[in-house]
């Protein structure tokens, strides 16, 4: 999950690749909502063995109320840091 700041927009989506998209979101290479919305720190993710699990996962979450993704957010990462740092090494 990306968002533009602490408690700001959300963007939710899926990749294969998450140290390169998270790249080219902070970096604003693609166009559309995250760009629009400066949805540019990655404060959320999650790891799939199956990317069918991951979009299942994803299309779930999509459908959730926004008060149940911050408070996702919260358990793992109350102070909402950019944990791009740490999946980029």
């Amino acid at each position: 999950m990306m968002a533009s700041k602490r408690n700001g927009t959300l963007y939710l989506g899926v990749t294969s690749n998450l140290a390169q998209r998270v790249y080219q979101h902070r970096n604003r290479l693609i166009d559309g909502f995250s760009k629009e919305y400066s949805c540019t720190r990655l404060v959320w993710f999650a790891q799939f063995d199956d990317l069918q699990d991951a979009r299942a996962c994803e299309l779930r979450m999509k459908k959730w109320k926004r008060a149940w993704k911050v408070q996702l957010i919260g358990e793992r990462n109350p102070d909402w840091d950019d944990l791009f740092l740490g999946i980029a090494r």
